[in-house]
């Protein structure tokens, strides 16, 4: 029959709308910002530095290297050096910036400074309701405010994150191995240079001020 194609095309079209608004599996809108859709794995906005237990002062992976500084393509990134080393999370001494910033009315999401970075200091956030009435020092983001938790990282980036702290556990561990190995290597020699004593100088003092003293006896061959 004469357009039988159009009406079945019409009621295709018909139970879509109709489904779009009845069926919850296909609604495409959310009624935001009192509903939300949780952001993606993969999903990235901005950067933000990671730190290593509950001190973000002393847990900042960053180690002020400023390859992200140097590489970043419109120059949103700031740093300033530290003169002198704080212990990190684990007690061992490193530089930290002094100041680190971030000019997000700037930064386009490139991702470069997370690529860049070998200290997996610099990853990229979910976050995107940034907005604010101060176009100027609150789209400046300092390292206060950039700081957020490896816990924190994990919870937006699982895989990644998961991945990143197997690596590093492994890494930490060959180190430990190898420190401990190296003193143990230190305590043998130290006990073999104790062994091996030199000869005893009163000895020879003695039968110098008395010759007619019995010299010591070589020792005895086997």
């Amino acid at each position: 029959m004469l357009g039988t194609g159009i009406i079945k095309g019409l009621a295709e079209t018909a139970r879509n709308f109709i489904g779009s608004y009845t069926d919850p599996e296909r609604l495409v809108t959310v009624e935001y910002p009192d509903q939300k859709l949780p952001a993606k794995e993969n999903a990235r906005n901005f950067p933000f530095l990671v730190f290593d237990g509950d001190d973000w002062e002393k847990g900042l992976r960053c180690v002020a290297c400023q390859i992200c500084e140097k590489e970043c393509p419109p120059q949103c990134i700031y740093i300033e050096k530290s003169k002198d080393k704080k212990p990190d999370h684990l007690g061992k001494p490193q530089f930290y910036p002094a100041i680190f910033n971030i000019d997000v009315s700037v930064c386009m999401s490139c991702q470069i400074c997370v690529e860049v970075c070998p200290f997996e200091a610099i990853k990229m956030d979910t976050a995107f309701e940034l907005s604010t009435g101060d176009r100027f020092d609150a789209l400046l983001l300092r390292k206060d405010h950039l700081a957020k938790s490896n816990d924190y990282y994990n919870s937006i980036h699982p895989t990644e994150a998961g991945e990143i702290d197997a690596r590093r556990a492994e890494e930490r561990a060959k180190a430990e191995a190898k420190a401990k190995a190296d003193a143990e290597a230190k305590a043998k020699a130290a006990a073999a240079a104790v062994t091996e004593k030199p000869p005893d100088p009163t000895a020879a003092t003695a039968q110098k001020t008395n010759p007619d003293a019995p010299s010591p006896e070589p020792p005895k061959a086997n």
